[in-house]
């Protein structure tokens, strides 16, 4: 058993580590495609911010590393061979984080992010910079506001007294919410023909939404676009990384290039 052991031990020892850092179904999907795969060896890093979070193939950790400094010891303690960097599009401090922190270590760095959404005919889309200046162009939009942004950044339309908001998120806000607020505990993906339900029974005038792309989510924009309403959508922070590809199948074969598979 020991020798067994030993030789384990050893095995791992000559496997090249990657960490992604994730939390998204993209950092699932790439942990999905590496967990196995020689001569890699994949840790997952989870922020921790959600109580029950969706745990990916393989080893994973939870919680911070103490910003770019921890970041960049874990690196080289744990002499990493690469970072993908498959945190959501709008989680802008880690990403910085994760290329001051990989150059630091040395480490080659790769951001995965899959591409934006797209207006459609028939979309009336309203392009903002910042949840700051959702909540400021709404009153002369809508009265009746579906929010989809998360538990994150509800504090900008707190202020919006003569609004009424359905605000759907994983967990509850723990941060300052709106007076009329009815809040919806639910996790994509979501079908069209729920939110068009969703949307009616509230009598929602005006959707918000984060500009995060992919298909789980999706349903609410092509739920607005059926119904004629709205959409204030918040665009995404600029990335820092010089290398980036848009599905985890690319990011999968950058890993096993960097590690000399």
């Amino acid at each position: 058993m020991g020798v067994r052991r030993e030789r384990d031990d050893a095995v791992a020892s000559e496997r090249r580590l990657v960490l992604v850092l994730g939390g998204t179904s993209d950092a699932r999907q790439l942990a999905a495609l590496l967990d196995g795969a020689d001569p890699v060896r994949v840790v997952s890093s989870l922020a921790g911010r959600t109580k029950a979070p969706v745990l990916p193939a393989g080893e994973s950790r939870i919680g911070g590393f103490g910003g770019v400094e921890g970041l960049t010891a874990w690196l080289r303690d744990n002499r990493a061979a690469a970072v993908v960097d498959a945190t959501h599009p709008f989680a802008a401090r880690i990403s910085a984080n994760a290329v001051a922190g990989a150059k630091a270590a040395g480490v080659p760095l790769l951001r995965l992010q899959r591409p934006g959404w797209t207006a459609r005919d028939g979309d009336d889309w309203r392009r903002v910079a910042s949840a700051r200046e959702a909540a400021d162009a709404l009153p002369g939009i809508g009265r009746r506001v579906f929010l989809t942004t998360g538990r994150m950044e509800t504090a900008p339309y707190a202020r919006l007294d003569d609004l009424w908001f359905l605000l759907r998120s994983v967990e509850a806000p723990d941060g300052d919410v709106p007076r009329n607020l009815e809040l919806v505990l639910d996790r994509g993906p979501f079908a069209l023909d729920d939110e068009v339900a969703l949307m009616r029974r509230h009598r929602i005038d005006v959707v918000v939404t984060k500009d995060s792309g992919g298909t789980q989510t999706a349903a609410k924009l092509d739920a607005a676009r059926e119904l004629g309403l709205p959409v204030v959508m918040i665009s995404r922070p600029a990335t820092a990384a010089r290398e980036c590809v848009a599905s985890a199948s690319e990011a999968a074969e950058w890993v096993l290039r960097v590690c000399g598979a």
